[in-house]
């Protein structure tokens, strides 16, 4: 079975690392687990592991946030990869940091990636977990905010926040959506 794992972000050195690239962060956190290395390609970066019999490609679209859709739609095309097999990570400003929900469904509430996604696939029905950034940012902020760094006490946090991550993707792949959901939304 095959799997798109999909990391949101920003390309650049000027996003490294910021909020908003927190998709890229736990994708980047579990192929340094595996001594996997992105390679460029078409609409991204990817890297290939398999965890117990499960083929993940790790994406990293390079197309920009707002045009994520098309990364994702060209790879699950290209790969021959289900709808019910996507799974795409992003920040949540609803979210304390830290603090992930893995979903099978839902609006984009807000993020332009995920609404990018849903109009090119023409559905809301991928799964998406959620990871949180927070939201301590003044009114008028937010941008800035979510193409800010972590602070100092988020970025001693992140790495278990990461590690977490990359076991509820594995979880994902061989326990499927409901039970994954079961055992980590409650944390």
């Amino acid at each position: 079975m095959k799997y798109l794992i999909v990391g949101l972000g920003n390309i650049g050195d000027e996003y490294r690392n910021t909020r908003h690239n927190i998709g890229f962060m736990v994708l980047d956190a579990l192929a340094k687990a595996s001594n996997l290395v992105f390679k460029d390609g078409r609409y991204g970066a990817t890297a290939s592991m398999s965890v117990k019999g499960r083929q993940l490609l790790l994406l990293k679209p390079s197309t920009y946030m707002n045009l994520s859709g098309n990364a994702v739609r060209y790879w699950m095309q290209h790969e021959k990869i289900p709808l019910e097999n996507v799974l795409i990570i992003v920040d949540d400003l609803s979210l304390p940091f830290g603090v992930m929900r893995l979903k099978g469904k839902g609006s984009d509430a807000g993020h332009n990636g995920l609404k990018h996604i849903a109009a090119t696939l023409g559905t809301q029905n991928y799964a998406r977990l959620r990871f949180g950034i927070g939201n301590d940012f003044p009114k008028g902020g937010q941008i800035d905010y979510v193409l800010g760094c972590f602070d100092e006490d988020a970025m001693k946090l992140l790495p278990e926040r990461l590690e977490t991550a990359g076991k509820i993707i594995e979880s994902f792949c061989l326990a499927g959506l409901n039970i994954t959901m079961n055992q980590y939304n409650n944390k």
